[in-house]
């Protein structure tokens, strides 16, 4: 005898609620599981120093890059693309940003992801757009919560392939919340990649309140916390020094090539746009230093320092026991501009 509709039990309200409350409860365990396997696990401080020595010979890179925020970040990822002697290009991700020129966190991460797409075929280099993948579309809730993305998911897979020995280089121009995603879905890469991070301040700097940091703090505490290979390139104090002018740019780039009359144009129009001077104007491009330090040549100074804690309020913490990151403290300007002139304007 078939049982009558009216007799079949319907879950109470309740028994959903229950269900959902279990689930989050579940997941908030697992998350907290994995931040402490995350900055519980020791640290071979040996293996980390050698780890943050300027690597020789070739080796993997993916860069993770908030590419429509300014034009810095054109001039890193067409520098690193035709470094290919040297630095094996693996993946792009999109990272967020959220200023003026998006909506959002989302907005920016799809907007640097066309940026690239677009970048890719001006070089033509359209044959790694199958490479290029959509990062984070809001910012780290907590420390221990990531950001599921495709960018985050290939980042905790791809350097599985790695070892301590053998790293995969992780290229950040931008907010850290693809990768402190990555390093909090798959802790096992801790020790198998090394972040080269254009972000916050010189630590002697009055304070840390610098767009790449300050838009995801909490992703920054996970990068500096966790143990990783960290080279941290500060922005203002630091790599501030590396400027360029629009006369600069038009006697270098100008009439080179397709890659290089975009960049002049964009750069000059940006410069002009955001500067009270006009034509007299100068522009950080930041983010080829990240590369820079990977690439060969006497481009800049740095040394071992211990692991700053960015804290909540815009100031870093210090404390002499923590773990060593290699730290730059100054850039050979001119040394480094003639190589980003020379790599960009050959054929």
């Amino acid at each position: 005898m078939q049982p009558s509709i009216g007799s079949l039990r319907r879950p109470a309200r309740t028994d959903i609620v229950m269900d959902h409350l279990n689930d989050t409860i579940s997941l908030v365990m697992e998350q907290k599981k994995q931040l402490r396997e995350l900055f519980s696990a020791p640290i071979d401080l040996p293996a980390l120093v050698r780890r943050l020595e300027k690597p020789k010979g070739p080796v993997d890179v993916v860069i993770d890059t908030d590419a429509y925020n300014e034009i810095d970040d054109q001039y890193a990822i067409s520098y690193l693309v035709k470094k290919s002697d040297k630095l094996k290009l693996q993946a792009l991700y999109a990272a967020p940003f959220f200023n003026d020129k998006s909506t959002g966190p989302e907005d920016g991460m799809e907007k640097s992801y066309q940026e690239i797409l677009k970048l890719l075929k001006l070089m033509g280099r359209s044959d790694l757009s199958e490479k290029v993948y959509r990062g984070s579309v809001r910012y780290l809730p907590s420390k221990t919560e990531p950001v599921q993305s495709d960018a985050a998911k290939d980042l905790a897979e791809r350097a599985m392939g790695y070892t301590p020995e053998k790293p995969l280089y992780v290229v950040a121009i931008g907010a850290i919340t693809n990768v402190a995603s990555a390093l909090l879905l798959n802790p096992e890469i801790r020790d198998r990649i090394v972040v080269v991070w254009l972000g916050g301040n010189a630590h002697e700097w009055e304070h840390c309140i610098e767009f790449n940091l300050i838009q995801d703090v909490a992703a920054a505490r996970v990068l500096f916390g966790c143990g990783a290979a960290v080279v941290q390139l500060p922005c203002m104090g630091v790599v501030s020094t590396f400027t360029v002018s629009g006369p600069e740019l038009e006697k270098w780039f100008q009439g080179k090539n397709e890659l290089c009359d975009y960049l002049c144009s964009y750069s000059c129009s940006e410069g002009e746009r955001e500067s009270r001077y006009k034509n007299n104007w100068t522009r950080v491009i930041w983010d080829v230093t990240t590369v820079g330090w990977l690439a060969d040549g006497d481009f800049m100074n740095d040394c071992l320092k211990p692991s700053p804690i960015p804290e909540y309020d815009g100031y870093y913490a210090f404390s002499s026991s923590r773990h060593p990151i290699r730290y730059v403290n100054s850039i050979h300007r001119d040394a480094l501009i003639a190589d980003l002139v020379k790599t960009l304007t050959e054929a």
